[in-house]
């Protein structure tokens, strides 16, 4: 049987609008990719029990700090594959699925015939072994997270936000944030680990992956470019640097780079959407506040970018009539919607 023998596993699923439609996959699989191994000195004793939380360590090894990757790669494949990756108190899972069962992202652009490698980032999820010590405290934010997100004002929702109200829809969603074990100095080499691993390929970043996501470009070329959602970081050159600003979440500042390393960015197409409920003005209502400055900032960065002939993007939903969608549109009722936008970009900039 050859290695890549095609599979051709016909998936048949229900997409959001209850239209069966069929995904032929020639691969699909699982991996890791960066990461460390701790050797400590010694010849391990195999005749000696402690514990099972308990170990005598000497002459053993401990893998750690890589980063998980599913990964699906349709039948006939578009040229450039799609890597995912999550934001803050999160995982790649936000991306593969929805809570209330419809299509995930990824899925939806697999039905678009683009492969997809969905990354857990190190210390998160799937790749939660790591050699970062953390102490994990339980601590009840829910309230906090369902306001910054934009989803409305805890316990009201936002005037026709595409988030279903039911509470079983909301159980599943705040179910599936993970506790960060990371201390974040691997996220830009897994990004850059993943895309010299596969190759060419584009960068799909969602909040807080916004920042490495500009970072793991800048130093790898694999990287033909970059869809962002929400970012919440943005890089300046070092002699650019936007004024900071404040806001209900605290100042936010842009994050200074060589003029060379920027120029970088110029070099491939970069677009940036943001969702509704983000006001011009400053608000007493911390969600709104959050994500001011960062719209503000985003149009800054591509104004930045474009003035050193660059080719970025912001697409502001409610500016192009759609409304409704919060910090977590891929998961939104109109992810559909999100998801047509991305293959109308990739399509406009050969990415496809």
């Amino acid at each position: 049987m050859k290695k890549f023998l095609l599979i051709a596993l016909v998936a048949i699923l229900t997409n959001g609008c209850g239209v069966s439609e069929r995904i032929n996959i020639g691969k699909q699989g699982v991996f890791t990719v960066g990461g460390t191994v701790i050797h400590k000195e010694g010849i391990y004793d195999n005749s000696k029990f402690i514990a099972w939380d308990k170990q005598n360590e000497t002459g053993q090894s401990y893998h750690a700090d890589h980063a998980f990757v599913n990964y699906q790669i349709p039948v006939n494949a578009n040229k450039f594959p799609l890597y995912f990756i999550h934001g803050y108190g999160g995982s790649g899972v936000c991306w593969e699925m929805t809570p209330d069962g419809r299509d995930g992202f990824s899925t939806l652009m697999l039905r678009k015939r683009y492969a997809t490698y969905v990354m857990d980032l190190p210390g998160r999820g799937r790749a939660g072994r790591t050699t970062a010590e953390n102490i994990v405290k339980p601590m009840a934010d829910e309230m906090f997270w369902f306001d910054i997100w934009r989803i409305g004002l805890w316990p009201d929702f936002n005037e026709g936000v595409q988030f279903p109200r039911n509470p079983e829809y909301i159980t599943q969603f705040f179910r599936e944030l993970t506790p960060d074990l990371s201390n974040h100095n691997l996220d830009i080499p897994a990004i850059n680990a993943l895309a010299d691993k596969i190759g060419g390929g584009i960068l799909v970043t969602h909040s807080a992956a916004g920042y490495p996501g500009w970072k793991a470009a800048i130093h790898n070329n694999n990287i033909k470019g970059i869809a962002a959602y929400e970012p919440g970081g943005y890089v300046f050159p070092e002699n650019e640097m936007p004024d900071p600003m404040e806001s209900l979440t605290g100042t936010l500042s842009g994050i200074p780079v060589k003029m060379e390393d920027f120029k970088k960015l110029t070099q491939i197409p970069i677009v940036i959407y943001f969702g509704d409920y983000i006001p011009e003005e400053p608000s007493r209502n911390l969600g709104s506040e959050n994500w001011r400055v960062r719209l503000q900032m985003a149009r800054k960065f591509v104004e930045t970018i474009n003035k050193h002939n660059g080719k970025a993007t912001i697409i502001e939903l409610p500016k192009i009539g759609v409304y409704g969608n919060t910090h977590f549109l891929m998961q939104d009722l109109n992810s559909d919607v999100i998801a047509d936008l991305l293959d109308k970009w990739l399509k406009e900039n050969n990415l496809k």
